[in-house]
C-alpha cells in the first residue's frame, strides 16, 4: 500500500509499505478515505517531538471503511464507514472508565505520561497513522464510530480531533455566562475553540494571532474580535487594557510549542531545543488571565520541560487545565450539534490533496502558503 514515510525534519515522501494486519482479536483494518494534516503533525514534521522515528507514518485524523475485523469486535461490520478518534483507548482501564480516553493506561507501552495516539511518535505508542491507504486500528470495539448516513464525510473527519479538541478547550476553561475569553492561536483548533466558547455563554471572544488571513477567517467563522500581536507592543498589556485592567476570565493556549512572538522562547525552544518548544503563547495566557482565572491548554508541547512563570500562576491563584482530548466522551454531543446545524466543522477546510501530493501539502501548510487553514487528503 502507499503511505507517508517520515525521513527526518522537513522530509517526507510517499512509499510502498506493507499492508497492516490484524495483530489482536480487538483490531480492525480500515481503508482510509480521507485524512487531515493537523497543526500538531507540523511539530513532528519540524523535528520538535522526541522519538519521532524514521519510517513513521503520521496522521491521527482520518475516516474510512472497515475492511477486516478481529474476532472480538462485534460492534462493527465489514463495509461500515467509520470515523476514528485520534486517541487509542482500551475502554476498560481505570482512566477509560472515568471517560479519560486520552489517558488510557493500556494503549501506550512507550511512555507513562501520555496515552496512545495514531501516527504521533513512539512517545504516543509508536502506532502508524492514517496518512496511508490502510491503517490498523487497535481496540476497534471502543474507538471507531459509524458515520450517520445524513452526515457529510468531511464533517465526520473533523470530529476525529479538531472539533472535539476545540470544544474541550472551551470546556476546560470553565466558561461562565458573561465571561471574556481570549484564544491564542487562529489555527484550526483555535478557530474551533473560539466558535465553541459561545456555546458556554461567553460574552466576548478575542483571538490573537500574527497571520492576517487566519485572523480574517476566524473573525468571520466564529464572530469574534481579532488582533495581530505583531501590531501590539505588548499583547499582555493590551489584553489587560481592553479588559478594564482585570485580565480575561479565561485564556486558551491553542498554539503549543511552535509559538512565535518572543525571541528568547524561539531560540531556546525551537532552534536550540533547550526546552520543549516555544512557550510564548502559554506565557501570554498566564500573564493575561485575571486573578483567579482559568488557563486551558490544548496546544501540544513535547516532553519534558518548559520555562513558564509558575510564580505568577501561584500568586494570581490561576487554575490550569490541560489534556489531550477524550474524543469518545464528546462524540455523542458533538455529532448532534453537527446534525442539528449548530456547528459546521467542514467549513474550515480550505485545501484538498491526493495522497501522492502529501509532501507538497505539508510544505504549503507548514510555510503558511496560499492562505491554507486546514488541508485534507482525499484517497
Amino acid at each position: 500500500m502507499k503511505a507517508m514515510n517520515y525521513r527526518g525534519p522537513f522530509r517526507i515522501r510517499i512509499d510502498e509499505k506493507p499492508m497492516p494486519e490484524i495483530l489482536h482479536p480487538r483490531d480492525a483494518i480500515v481503508q482510509v478515505t480521507r485524512a487531515c494534516i493537523c497543526g500538531s503533525d507540523l511539530h513532528l514534521y519540524h523535528g520538535m517531538v522526541p522519538d519521532t522515528r524514521i519510517g513513521s507514518t503520521f496522521g491521527h485524523e482520518f475516516i474510512g471503511i472497515v475492511r477486516e475485523l478481529g474476532n472480538e469486535v462485534t460492534n462493527l461490520k465489514i463495509g461500515d464507514k467509520v470515523l476514528v478518534p485520534f486517541n487509542i483507548a482500551c475502554g476498560q482501564c481505570v482512566f477509560c472508565l472515568q471517560g479519560l480516553y486520552a489517558n488510557c493506561h493500556e494503549a501506550n507501552t512507550m511512555a507513562t505520561a501520555g496515552g496512545g495516539i495514531f501516527g504521533y511518535s513512539h512517545l504516543a505508542g509508536g502506532y502508524d497513522g492514517g496518512q496511508a491507504e490502510y491503517v490498523r486500528v487497535p481496540y476497534a470495539d471502543v474507538g471507531p464510530t459509524v458515520i450517520p448516513e445524513d452526515m457529510d464525510e468531511e464533517d465526520a473527519l473533523l470530529l476525529t480531533d479538531v472539533l472535539p479538541t476545540g470544544y474541550q478547550a472551551a470546556e476546560m476553561g470553565g466558561i461562565q455566562k458573561g465571561d471574556t475569553v481570549v484564544v491564542f492561536g487562529a489555527g484550526p483548533i483555535g478557530i474551533m475553540a473560539a466558535r465553541c466558547a459561545w456555546l458556554f455563554g461567553a460574552d466576548r471572544v478575542i483571538v490573537i494571532d500574527h497571520l492576517e488571513y487566519r485572523l480574517d477567517f476566524v473573525k468571520n467563522y466564529a464572530n469574534c474580535e481579532v488582533y495581530n500581536f505583531k501590531s501590539l507592543e505588548d499583547p499582555v498589556l493590551f489584553i489587560k487594557h481592553i479588559t478594564n485592567w482585570l485580565g480575561a476570565d479565561v485564556c486558551i493556549d491553542a498554539v503549543g510549542s511552535d509559538a512565535c512572538g518572543n525571541a528568547m522562547q524561539t531560540i531556546t525552544g525551537k532552534k536550540l531545543l533547550l526546552q520543549a518548544g516555544s512557550a510564548t503563547a502559554l506565557h501570554w495566557a498566564i500573564n493575561s488571565v485575571k486573578k483567579g482565572g482559568i488557563v486551558s491548554i490544548v496546544g501540544v508541547y513535547g516532553p519534558t520541560d518548559n520555562l513558564i512563570p509558575i510564580g505568577n500562576v501561584l500568586n494570581k491563584g490561576i487554575t490550569i487545565r490541560a489534556n489531550q482530548t477524550s474524543v469518545k466522551r464528546l462524540l455523542p454531543k458533538l455529532m448532534k450539534h453537527v446534525q442539528d446545524g449548530i456547528l459546521s466543522p467542514k467549513d474550515i477546510i480550505t485545501h484538498r490533496f491526493a495522497l501522492e501530493d502529501l509532501p507538497d501539502a505539508y510544505r504549503i501548510f507548514s510555510s503558511k502558503l496560499d492562505e491554507c487553514i486546514k488541508p485534507v487528503i482525499v484517497l
